[in-house]
C-alpha cells in the first residue's frame, strides 16, 4: 500500500466540506467541460436505459431459465421490467459515476467524506462493470435493437469517460485506506439485493449469479472472487492516485518557483 502524504486530507472522512487544492487542473474550463461532459453521457446512458425499459421497448431475445427478461406485455409488466432495471450492477454503477461526476462538476473545489467516498466506489464500480462485461458476459451476449445504442454508452463509453476523467483532471488526492476498504460497500449492498429480491421473483440478473442455475454455492465464490479483485483494484487506484497527486503538487512547486524567480 502506499504511504499517504502529510498534507493529504483524505484520511479524514468526516463531512467536512472545506477547500482541496491538492491540484488545480480540476477548476479550469477544460476540466470543467470533462466533468460536466461526463455527467451527460452517464445521466443519458441511465435515463435512455429507464425510460426504454418502462415502455417495453427493447427487443426481447431468448431468456435462460432463472434469468431476467420474462415480463408481461404492455403496461401490466412496467413494474417488473423497471425492478429488473433497478437490479442490474450495471446500472447502480452508471447512477453512481453520474451523481457523483455531477457533484463534482457543480463543486470542483470542495471535498467531503463523503464525495470522497463516492468518487473512489463508482470509479471501481464503473470499472469492474468494464471489466466483467467485457470478459464474462460480452463473449455470449446478444445485442439488438436499442440495446445496441444503450450497452456501449453503459459498458464503454461511461467507463472511459470517468476513468480518463480521473487520470486527466482528478480530483486527485481524496482516496485514502478508508476509502480502499470502504470502496465495495455499495458493490456489497448490491449483492444482497440482488440475491434477496432473486429468492422473491426466482430470476437473476447475469448468468454468472444464476442461483437457479449453479446454486449458492458456485454464486458466493463467484462474487467473492470479484469483490477480492474489487478490493485489489481498490488499492491500485489509490496508489495512482497517490503518485498523480505527488506529481501535481511538484509540478504547482516548481510552477511557483518559477514565478517567484521571474518576478526578483
Amino acid at each position: 500500500m502506499p504511504n499517504e502524504s502529510s498534507t493529504d486530507t483524505s484520511t479524514d472522512t468526516s463531512t467536512d466540506t472545506s477547500t482541496d487544492t491538492s491540484t488545480d487542473t480540476r477548476t479550469g474550463p477544460i476540466a470543467r467541460a470533462a466533468y460536466i461532459g461526463t455527467a451527460i453521457v452517464a445521466w443519458l446512458g441511465v435515463v435512455i436505459t429507464v425510460v426504454l425499459s418502462g415502455l417495453g421497448a427493447y427487443e426481447e431475445t431468448p431468456v435462460d431459465p432463472g434469468r431476467y427478461g420474462l415480463h408481461p406485455d404492455g403496461a401490466a409488466g412496467v413494474l417488473s421490467r423497471l425492478s429488473d432495471t433497478a437490479s442490474y450492477f450495471t446500472n447502480w454503477s452508471n447512477v453512481a459515476v453520474a451523481v457523483t461526476v455531477t457533484l463534482i462538476a457543480l463543486h470542483p473545489d470542495r471535498s467531503s467524506g463523503l464525495t470522497r467516498g463516492l468518487w473512489h466506489t463508482s470509479l471501481l464500480m464503473i470499472t469492474i462493470t468494464a471489466i466483467v462485461y467485457a470478459v464474462l458476459l460480452a463473449p455470449t451476449d446478444t445485442v439488438v435493437g436499442w440495446a445496441q445504442l444503450t450497452n456501449p454508452i453503459k459498458h464503454i463509453v461511461t467507463p472511459a469517460l470517468a476513468v480518463l476523467v480521473w487520470l486527466g483532471f482528478g480530483p486527485h488526492g481524496r482516496f485514502s485506506w478508508r476509502t480502499t476498504l470502504a470502496a465495495t460497500l455499495l458493490p456489497l449492498a448490491w449483492i444482497m439485493w440482488m440475491l434477496g429480491r432473486g429468492v422473491l421473483v426466482q430470476a437473476y440478473p447475469y448468468g454468472f449469479v444464476n442461483v437457479t442455475v449453479h446454486g449458492y454455492g458456485s454464486v458466493f465464490g463467484t462474487v467473492g472472487a470479484i469483490l477480492l479483485f474489487g478490493w485489489v483494484l481498490a488499492a491500485i487506484m489509490w496508489g495512482v492516485d497517490v503518485m498523480l497527486t505527488r506529481v501535481a503538487r511538484r509540478r504547482a512547486v516548481t510552477a511557483a518557483d518559477g514565478t517567484g524567480r521571474s518576478g526578483s
